[in-house]
């Protein structure tokens, strides 16, 4: 058993080992790595699509209530409880020119509807201010959640790549080191080979310079199973005997060569002549056919004439007896005549 190079192969597979184990854990670091940054991205966007629901919400609740609206007056369900009596007193500006109980260009109410008019631009105004303060707010208060936001995300990404980093120049050291001694060893073991090897070659030179082989032993050729088992490797040729019954043989197989040639020659002219014959019966076969085919054709000719004469001779008949008599408006005249 070649211990020495059982160890270079537990070594080798060791080296494999680790260097799949290190890409194996490079990989889940990425894929790690990966999922963290989707989480982030995710619950960002989770955030700003959160952020922007509220305030979607928020513009409803302050800018497009229900009470603005142009029907809501059909849609209240508070109508009935609102709703006065025809008439509440003589200044009621209900009252129509119908009904004769205010008439046009009086104006009694005008000090009061001015007072509330602009009682109401100025309630309508504070509210509007009020509004787009809050939402000012609001928004300064979305900036700064989401500046913030932003930063963390940009602190934790920094720190990430500061551990891979890290992590990367601390697997870096660890396969130079390992590279390094491997370097070594291989040094070590080939400087053993070459040794051994020069050992090998001295011992294989001296084996040859006493063996058989050079010295042309022609028994060193018989095998261990008898005469006629050569060992291939030690054989220095054959005798006359031998040389004489391997060209007796070669004679016998060109013969038998010669006989198969022979053979397959016979066998080719007869294929061709049974070939030739049935291309013959066949050529014979279709001239009979074409015969028997023109004159079909030639008989169809004749009863399509004979049947072409007597249509145009059933023409002219009923051309010139059969609808000859044509109806003239007396005939049709006798039709519907009385009440039947």
């Amino acid at each position: 058993i070649d211990k020495d190079a059982l160890d270079a192969q537990v070594k080798e597979r060791k080296i494999q080992e680790a260097a799949e184990k290190a890409q194996h854990e490079r990989f889940a670091h990425d894929m790690k790595k990966n999922d963290k940054l989707m989480c982030l991205l995710e619950e960002r966007q989770k955030n700003e699509i959160k952020d922007m629901n509220r305030a979607l919400i928020e513009f409803h609740k302050n800018f497009q209530k229900p009470e603005t609206r142009r029907e809501f007056d059909l849609n209240d369900p508070q109508a009935l409880k609102k709703d006065r009596p025809a008439r509440v007193s003589d200044d009621d500006p209900r009252c129509t020119i119908s009904g004769m109980q205010k008439f046009m260009g009086e104006d009694l109410n005008y000090d009061q509807r001015m007072k509330f008019q602009k009682e109401q631009l100025r309630e309508w105004s504070l509210q509007q201010q009020k509004d787009w303060k809050n939402a000012l707010a609001d928004q300064k208060l979305a900036d700064d959640l989401y500046d913030k936001f932003r930063i963390e995300l940009d602190r934790k990404l920094m720190e990430e790549q500061r551990k891979e980093e890290e992590s990367r120049r601390v697997v870096c050291t660890a396969t130079k080191t390992f590279n390094r001694i491997q370097a070594a060893e291989q040094d070590h073991k080939n400087e053993l080979e070459k040794a051994q090897k020069i050992k090998d070659d001295m011992d294989e030179i001296t084996c040859l310079l006493r063996g058989d082989f050079l010295s042309e032993n022609p028994d060193q050729a018989i095998g261990p199973l008898g005469k006629h088992h050569v060992l291939v490797d030690r054989w220095k040729g054959m005798n006359q005997e031998q040389l004489m019954e391997i060209r007796q043989f070669q004679k016998e197989q060109a013969l038998e060569k010669l006989r198969v040639k022979e053979q397959e020659r016979r066998r080719d002219v007869e294929w061709d002549r049974q070939r030739l014959q049935a291309a013959r019966a066949q050529l014979l076969w279709e001239r009979h056919q074409q015969r028997q085919n023109q004159v079909q054709r030639r008989e169809l000719d004749v009863v399509n004439a004979e049947l072409s004469q007597e249509q145009k001779a059933k023409n002219i008949y009923l051309k010139e007896e059969e609808y000859s008599n044509i109806p003239t408006d007396e005939y049709y005249a006798q039709f519907n005549t009385t009440t039947r």
